[in-house]
């Protein structure tokens, strides 16, 4: 691992964008690799005091301890501490009082990643007129495409969509918007994709290791075996009663992540670009992709509710830190929806805005032929410019 000295600890610097600066103190490999994960590959020297330093040690000791929510969180007479990271015993202290500001994180090593730091990247955003958005982004035909929405309303299907179709890679996930709404920003992160998504792609099928193959061929057919079972005599054993309970278990193994360079063509420049359309995307209870102009501004108003809904595990943990030190509660992470729909509401103002609504799960060959027409530039004639809804139905 590269690493930078400075006062004889090693130091790992990430430079997300020039916006937000995080150095990593004294990481252990396997700390660099966890890290490396959540930010991609954003390494870079900062020049500067970091934003958000991540401060690694062999053990952090922890006396007098106070638990909060069955260990997964506690406190002492002087700091905070999270107890639990991706479902494992871990040992965070952090002060949340300086989020928003330059903040220090001191984790013990061997943590598979650091828990909230997405959420105090863009809290940090949020303070420097950069507002985080739960988006995916990429740019076709030459126009920035911003495609958003609640969880699961279809944000990474549009990106897979026109994947296919020469469409360049900016982000997924977590897209940063600049308040002037001339500038998106992406962390190209790796792409998480379902057994569906790669039978609407299946050529990436050639990029799954032979033992994922096999998991997704034995999930397969247990699944199939569970749905023959009849209902009554058998159906009641425990062995089938034990296999159906089991099976939404299976079913979520049926994933691989892959890196946006192996997907996409190309990549944008720095992951970066310039916003020119955004499309709030949600399913609906009818087989037809419709296609509709909103105002931006109402997009903004119902973003920051979802801003709001993906920021709720990082509160829950916030709200505990405000039982252990109520004097140490920190305005602005209370007062942050205000800020996010301030800023939404001036970066998308007057930018193109669509609604589109589509069956789940979908074909992305049809969601890419109902939004296309939407993401040329606006004086092509193939542009639609009605405010009437356009539908096309599935075959």
């Amino acid at each position: 691992m590269s690493q930078n000295q400075t006062n004889k600890e090693s130091v790992v610097e990430y430079n997300i964008h020039g916006l937000v600066g995080v150095r990593l103190v004294n990481p252990a490999e396997s700390d660099a690799r966890a890290i490396a994960k959540q930010l991609g590959p954003m390494r870079g020297t900062l020049g500067r005091d970091p934003d958000i330093t991540i401060r690694f040690v062999p053990e952090l000791p922890i006396s007098d301890l106070r638990y909060l929510g069955l260990n997964r969180v506690g406190y002492d007479s002087e700091n905070f501490y999270i107890l639990r990271s991706s479902k494992r015993a871990a040992k965070v202290k952090i002060d949340f009082s300086q989020i928003g500001e330059k903040v220090e994180i001191v984790c013990e090593s061997g943590l598979k990643s650091v828990p909230g730091l997405l959420a105090i990247i863009n809290l940090t955003l949020l303070r420097k007129n950069v507002v985080g958005l739960h988006a995916s982004a990429f740019n076709y035909e030459g126009q920035g495409i911003i495609v958003t929405g609640w969880a699961k309303g279809g944000k990474t299907e549009a990106l897979l969509s026109f994947a296919a179709h020469g469409a360049e890679y900016v982000g997924d996930e977590w897209i940063f918007l600049d308040a002037d709404g001339q500038r998106i920003y992406g962390i190209p992160e790796n792409i998480r994709l379902w057994d569906w998504h790669l039978d609407n792609l299946p050529h990436l099928k050639s990029h799954l290791s032979l033992e994922k193959k096999m998991l997704f061929g034995g999930v397969h057919f247990l699944d199939r075996a569970e749905q023959r079972l009849p209902r009554k005599g058998v159906g009641r054993s425990f062995p089938v009663k034990f296999l159906r309970e089991a099976m939404p278990a299976f079913k979520r193994q049926l994933n691989v992540q892959l890196p946006p360079e192996v997907i996409f063509k190309s990549c944008a420049e720095s992951f970066s670009a310039r916003p020119d359309k955004i499309f709030l995307l949600l399913s609906h209870a009818d087989p037809a992709y419709t296609v509709a102009s909103m105002e931006p501004g109402d997009i903004a108003r119902q973003m920051v509710a979802s801003l709001q809904f993906e920021l709720m595990p990082f509160m829950e943990t916030y709200y505990a830190f405000k039982f252990a030190f109520p004097e140490k509660a920190n305005y602005f992470i209370d007062h942050c929806a205000g800020l996010q729909l301030e800023l939404l509401l001036q970066a998308l103002s007057g930018m193109e805005a669509y609604s589109v609504r589509h069956p789940y799960p979908l074909t992305f060959d049809a969601l890419y032929e109902v939004m296309r027409p939407y993401c040329l530039n606006s004086k092509n004639g193939e542009q639609r410019l009605s405010s009437e809804p356009v539908a096309m139905e599935t075959i």
